[in-house]
């Protein structure tokens, strides 16, 4: 990548910064505070310190300072472990959203709890997911989550939402059920929003029957860094010589292969299907 591209990037991802951290604030103002509920993650665990503090001790604490404090070791991890550029544009998603929260208004648009629950739940998986289209994230038990997944291949959402689902138990013990059994509902509206749009760990088997290999795979060698299997056959319909590429893809890079395995070879013959699980090498691109 060169000087350019990396500012260019840098840009990119600035901006999904800013766009995640102001729509989770203003849904973190709308829907959660509005309808009492817990986001999950420190931003809930920062909800609920501020409401046994408020309800327990009569004390008013501004989101912000709970929130930078509960990050400081998950930032950390983060730093370690996932990625020094990811971490710090993750770290500033969690200024921006804590100043955004204690500057943007308190507003309803429903009494439904429902509605606030399923609502509130979308627009927070799409809130992450921008960010993490840009390279970054909320902080806390999201850096636990994408190390895990840097780990293992596979992605983690659905074990975070275990683990919020005990803090959500803890919050239901302390005031009252109905709002903790809701905020599950949010939490899980917003894991699978997550999991639909951030495509990082998801991945495609890509057959394609060509009579132009030698040209096709160094396309997807340079374009992919992954390796290609190369079976030799024949075509039963044309009884012409064919050659069956096989390949493991990103989700990511298969519209991007598809039109350039079709700009050198019209007549190529391109099955995708869903990978579940890789076993062995398979490059990723790590993250910054």
């Amino acid at each position: 990548m060169n000087y350019k591209q990396g500012k260019y990037r840098d840009l990119i991802t600035l901006i999904c910064v800013i766009t995640g951290a102001a729509i989770a604030a203003v849904n973190l103002n709308t829907f959660v505070n509005a309808g009492g509920l817990f986001p999950g993650g420190f931003n809930g665990l920062t909800v609920l310190i501020q409401r046994i503090a408020s309800t327990y001790f009569s004390v008013e604490i501004p989101f912000s300072l709970v929130n930078y404090a509960l990050n400081a070791l998950p930032a950390y991890i983060g730093f370690k472990m996932v990625g020094k550029k990811f971490t710090a544009y993750s770290i500033l998603m969690i200024v921006l959203t804590g100043l955004f929260v204690d500057l943007f208004p308190v507003v309803n648009l429903t009494e439904d709890i429902l509605l606030i629950a399923i609502f509130g739940g979308i627009i927070n998986g799409v809130a992450l997911s921008i960010a993490l289209k840009g390279n970054a994230s909320s902080g806390g038990t999201d850096f636990i989550s994408m190390w895990i997944s840097k780990r293992t291949g596979q992605s983690a959402w659905n074990y975070v939402m275990g683990v919020n689902v005990i803090m959500l138990l803890i919050a239901g013990a302390l005031f009252g059920w109905e709002s903790a059994l809701y905020s599950i509902i949010f939490q899980f509206c917003s894991t699978q929003i997550i999991n639909t749009l951030h495509t990082r760990y998801k991945r495609m088997t890509m057959l394609i029957v060509t009579s132009q290999p030698d040209v096709i795979i160094p396309i997807i060698q340079h374009s992919t860094h992954h390796g290609v299997t190369r079976l030799e056959g024949i075509g039963t319909y044309s009884g012409k010589p064919r050659t069956l590429l096989y390949t493991v893809v990103n989700t990511t890079d298969v519209k991007g292969m598809m039109h350039r395995i079709k700009e050198v070879d019209q007549t190529a013959f391109i099955n995708v299907t869903k990978t579940e699980m890789v076993e062995g090498r398979f490059y990723q691109a790590p993250i910054r």
